[in-house]
């Protein structure tokens, strides 16, 4: 058994049960986007919402475990995406990275915004010309200090 196997089964009992994120996110309490980012194996369960998990995609007590260990974040299977969704982020970083460097830095000075005390909401946009997909990215700031 291992993290993976677990978020294999998670997604097999989500595609055979017809189940959306969203709905599993309100029986946890807590945002789509973290939800599914833990499911995924992308953040770690509290034993509460590991309970729920398990339960929602029908899990053994081993496996429900294994929600609550800290994963091994930010792994893909190759080192520049291949799927075409994910690429498209990797390419808007790409692009755009310079320019969200250069602006945080003016705007905030020298440091991060915090993948760890982060928010993200994704939410369709209706567009006559073809609907958009807005994705809102909040993370705290934190500056280098000085020693």
């Amino acid at each position: 058994m291992s993290r993976l196997a677990v978020t294999e089964k998670i997604i097999t009992a989500k595609v055979t049960r017809g189940l959306k994120w969203s709905d599993v996110a309100a029986k946890v309490g807590l945002s789509k986007e973290w939800v599914t980012a833990a499911c995924l194996g992308q953040m770690t369960l509290n034993e509460e919402q590991a309970g729920v998990v398990a339960e929602v995609f029908g899990l053994t007590a081993e496996e429900k475990q294994w929600l609550m260990v800290v994963p091994y974040k930010g792994s893909l299977p190759t080192s520049v995406p291949t799927d075409p969704l994910i690429y498209r982020f990797y390419e808007l970083v790409s692009v755009y990275g310079t320019t969200f460097k250069e602006l945080i830095h003016e705007e905030f000075g020298d440091g991060i915004m915090s993948a760890i005390d982060f928010k993200m909401d994704l939410q369709r946009e209706a567009d006559p010309k073809g609907d958009r997909v807005s994705i809102t990215m909040s993370g705290k700031f934190l500056p280098y200090k000085t020693y």
